[in-house]
């Protein structure tokens, strides 16, 4: 459900205080308000109007903060040419008078179940429809005509299969007004289309707007995880809701089942982290949850449940924050997105992340994948992130690999992702553009494809309408889900047009497969580069890591080499090979007589043992022009490898060029926690060298890793930098 108000100027929130207060926090334990037992689904009936038409919109969440930089992140252009293989394609539950639809789908052995706000169907999986469409309010009639779900159908609604208990969930909002409140159904057995154990929660006078639902089967203090954004009175928000129900007495209609939920204080857009495959989370595994908090960053909090003694439960934000490359919201989180043949533009929901957080436990480590919208250049596109986090620190993540996806001028948007048994990712997402109707599309990766690329994406049907009548409403979300029958399969749901109109919208089904997904994990590995682009001037040099990641325990030597490297420069690698875990510094070195101009492609290709496997990365080179005046900076050594409570030290060389005679000022960034680093002198003047010495002091509570220490020097406005990379080791 939504308010049709909209809130701007919402306060922002303090952030030393925000973290102080989510670790110290007292748990709120709800008790379900109503228990009931549902007739069965396939019982179900359909009293919806299409002519008594409802817009569900929402109230927006606080800014996080404004502008937002150059999208480092951005796939600009076609990634390889799609592996997936299309699988069945079909039509789902169309429109009702609701709007937006919220298309969501669970997806189980022999059955999908859809869910629209306000209706549901069941399928098979050739696309034949066995129940339905009912409207969702006949799902909770048994819960009696006081229950808001049992009377409003209030919307946002989320359809999930709980594999590991082989039972259909679903959850939806109740109440367009307060009081407020959150219904939960379970099948009581693997049929979707029989009777489910029915669970209403009280919010109040509290709005629990946008709830979204994952499931998280640890063996011990086994969870339905929830979030909610928090409207006071229904319209003044103050914060977000982490929430975990006690799944065990859920799958057996127990009336004892209760929430844990911790409030974050005027923070919100969080999802809660849901199981994909047959491998649990290590037992005492907290769930996750996770926003975007600024415009280049990501924060996660872990809530571990104790349902005997709920006083006991914890509630702990990952510091520091993940960050990420600098983005905008798409749309500046509101309407900017064009149609073909009609001025209307729609909503972008820009403001938070895609639903799910996909998580995967593969043995020896843990993956969350998850999406959002932002803008692309003139247009918008999908960052996608997968995080990674060790078994051996399990729920400490950190990011593995980022994109935003924007090949060409199309908008797109509304993403879901997920991630199958063989570590390939699908994305599936709205795509339109002023001489486009909105249409359904989807792309994804192998594991082997250069990090942060998606391959060439594919239609699944192109829309022949647009959405006018003023109606801006658009989505709200999608779901891609895996198909547990051989944790291979991605089916993707999602909305489109037939014709003009506004209420008319249609949803539709798709599957797809990568072939390589099921069979024996060949070990490979992926190349990636920071930073992914160097701007230079005459003379001037610049470096990128280059780092190798091992796939399915790849474990040789990687050898580097480089293509496209201009006259008058010197290209080199220091090593000039390398494991997986480890980087190289690759160094341009101009001169005088480097041409000018650019971009210029350096191509880094990996080559494994014997030749094979072979992947390659690109750096992006501009060589501008030395001006009259001006200098460069490089260091020596390259890098530094510490032990904690150890120090280093790397020489910063400022060198005139073309007659330079000023001071240079010298700041570094990108220290790691728990260390200093500090440059003495911290400004020189180069007749025509002069020196700084940079020095790193670690101390026992310096965080471990490998990290980017990044020397600006600044004359004026002149601006050079070069690079020192840091390894902590514990």
């Amino acid at each position: 459900m939504k308010t049709s108000s909209l809130f701007a100027g919402l306060a922002s929130f303090c952030l030393a205080g925000l973290v102080a207060s989510a670790q110290t926090a007292v748990p709120t334990v709800m008790s379900p308000a109503q228990v009931a037992v549902s007739a069965p689904m396939r019982d179900g009936r359909d009293d919806s109007n299409p002519n008594d038409r409802k817009v569900r919109n929402h109230p927006p969440l606080p800014n996080r903060d404004t502008g937002g930089g150059h999208d480092d992140a951005l796939q600009g252009s076609d990634g390889p040419v799609s592996n997936a293989k299309d699988g069945v394609r079909f039509p789902g539950v169309g429109a009702n008078g609701f709007a937006p639809p919220d298309t969501n789908m669970a997806v189980g052995p022999n059955h999908i179940l859809q869910t629209v706000n306000s209706r549901y169907a069941i399928y098979n999986k050739a696309g034949t429809l066995l129940t339905g469409p009912f409207s969702l309010s006949s799902l909770w009639s048994t819960l009696g005509t006081g229950n808001a779900c049992a009377t409003q159908n209030a919307g946002d609604v989320v359809a999930q299969y709980d594999k590991l208990a082989d039972r259909f969930v679903v959850t939806q909002l109740g109440g367009v007004s307060a009081p407020f409140s959150e219904c939960i159904a379970i099948s009581q057995t693997s049929d979707p289309t029989g009777a489910y154990f029915l669970y209403s929660f009280s919010y109040g006078n509290t709005l629990n707007d946008y709830p979204k639902f994952g499931v998280w089967p640890t063996a011990t203090n086994s969870a339905y995880l929830g979030t909610a954004n928090l409207f006071a009175n229904g319209q003044t928000f103050t914060g977000s809701q982490a929430c975990a129900f006690d799944r065990t007495k859920m799958l057996a209609g127990n009336p004892t089942a209760q929430g844990i939920c911790f409030t974050i204080a005027n923070d919100g857009g969080y999802l809660p982290s849901d199981l994909d495959g047959s491998t649990p989370p290590l037992d005492g595994t907290p769930g996750y949850f996770f926003t975007f908090e600024t415009l280049s960053s990501l924060r996660g909090y872990r809530l571990s449940p104790n349902f005997a003694n709920p006083g006991a439960s914890t509630f702990t934000v990952q510091t520091p924050d993940i960050t990420v490359a600098s983005f905008a919201q798409a749309c500046n989180g509101g309407t900017c997105i064009p149609q073909s043949g009609t001025a209307q533009q729609l909503d972008s929901l820009g403001d938070r992340l895609m639903y799910r957080v996909a998580f995967r436990n593969f043995g020896d480590h843990e993956a969350l994948v998850f999406n959002h919208s932002v803008t692309a250049a003139s247009s918008v596109g999908v960052r996608w992130y997968e995080l990674r986090s060790p078994v051996s620190t399990s729920g400490t993540f950190s990011l593995f690999q980022q994109g935003t996806f924007a090949p060409d001028s199309t908008f797109r948007w509304m993403g879901s992702a997920a991630m199958d048994g063989s570590g390939d990712i699908g994305i599936g997402y709205s795509a339109s553009s002023s001489s486009l109707h909105p249409a359904i599309r989807h792309t994804g990766r192998l594991p082997g494809d250069p990090l942060g690329t998606l391959e060439t994406e594919v239609s699944m049907i192109e829309g022949t309408g647009s959405q006018t009548g003023g109606l801006t409403r658009w989505g709200d979300y999608s779901a891609m889900r895996i198909d547990p029958s051989d944790d291979c399969t991605f089916w993707y749901t999602n909305e489109y047009l037939a014709s003009n109109g506004s209420f008319n919208w249609s949803t539709f089904f798709g599957s797809f497969k990568f072939p390589s997904c099921g069979g024996a994990p060949t070990p490979d590995f992926s190349i990636s580069r920071n930073p992914t682009s160097l701007t230079l001037t005459q003379g001037g040099s610049g470096t990128s890591a280059i780092t190798i990641a091992a796939i399915n325990g790849f474990s040789g030597s990687v050898g580097l080499s480089v293509t496209g490297c201009p006259a008058g420069t010197t290209c080199s690698f220091s090593p000039t090979s390398i494991t997986p875990g480890a980087s190289s510094t690759f160094t341009v070195a101009t001169t005088t007589g480097t041409p000018t101009g650019g971009p210029i492609t350096l191509t880094v290709t990996g080559t494994g043992p014997g030749g094979s496997p072979v992947h390659s990365t690109t750096v992006s080179l501009t060589v501008n022009p030395a001006a009259a005046g001006d200098f460069s900076l490089t260091r020596s050594p390259r890098s530094l490898t510490l032990t904690r409570g150890a120090s280093g030290t790397s020489t910063i060389t400022a060198t005139a060029l073309n007659g330079f005679s000023g001071t240079v000022a010298l700041t570094v960034s990108g220290c790691p926690s728990g260390a200093s680093c500090s440059l003495q002198p911290a400004s020189v003047a180069p007749k025509p060298t002069a020196t700084s010495t940079l020095t790193v002091s670690t101390s026992a509570g310096t965080t471990t890793g490998t990290f980017t220490l990044t020397i600006n020097g600044t004359s004026g406005s002149l601006t050079h930098r070069t690079r020192v990379t840091l390894t902590v080791n514990p």
